[in-house]
């Protein structure tokens, strides 16, 4: 009997041009409320995440707090240094990177045919990925399908979009698709 190798989601997110995270799973990061936003996408998708400093945010506690991220003692992240030393300990064929430039949208990859961890990278909001790494990627850039005239979506919502697409091709590896804390059948007892 063949045993099936776990494979995990990762995303990624560096403050000053490019950001990444990881995941096991997925998982994602950014900074201030867009951060915040993030965190709680990879928590709830269980997945970890990957930051590259200089962050632009702080992650004191009383700020996270403040920002009702009660849930961030179930998140999973990892702070490196600068992209090279996430490179480093992170090496993996399955680098996906969100940009405006990209040509196919997510939907397009098959993300069941990758093998090992799969990293989804974000950049900062107003700049995005380094050119550079992107040129070097460019068969693994994407871009979310919008009308013409608009540039970009917020980047939690880019996140999300594309971890949970990544997690649909994987069958949502671990996650539970119903209600847990109020009930399955909460729905259902209501008079």
């Amino acid at each position: 009997m063949k045993r099936e190798k776990k494979r995990y989601l990762k995303v990624s997110l560096k403050e000053k041009s490019l950001i990444r995270s990881s995941v096991k799973k997925a998982s994602a990061m950014i900074r201030s409320s867009i951060i915040l936003h993030i965190m709680r996408t990879c928590m709830a998708a269980g997945a970890n995440l990957h930051l590259i400093e200089p962050l632009g945010f702080s992650l004191e506690e009383k700020y996270v707090r403040r920002a009702g991220m009660d849930y961030i003692k179930d998140l999973h992240y990892t702070i490196y240094p600068n992209w090279d030393a996430f490179v480093a300990e992170n090496p993996s064929k399955n680098y996906y990177f969100m940009t405006r430039y990209g040509k196919k949208a997510p939907s397009d990859f098959d993300f069941r045919a990758c093998e090992g961890d799969i990293y989804l990278i974000l950049g900062k909001e107003s700049t995005g990925v380094d050119k550079h790494i992107l040129k070097e990627h460019l068969d693994h850039c994407m871009r979310l399908p919008m009308v013409p005239n608009a540039r970009s979506l917020n980047l939690s919502n880019c996140a999300a979009i594309i971890v949970y697409e990544v997690l649909r091709q994987l069958g949502y590896p671990g996650l539970c698709a119903h209600e847990t804390i109020k009930g399955e059948d909460f729905l259902e007892c209501i008079e």
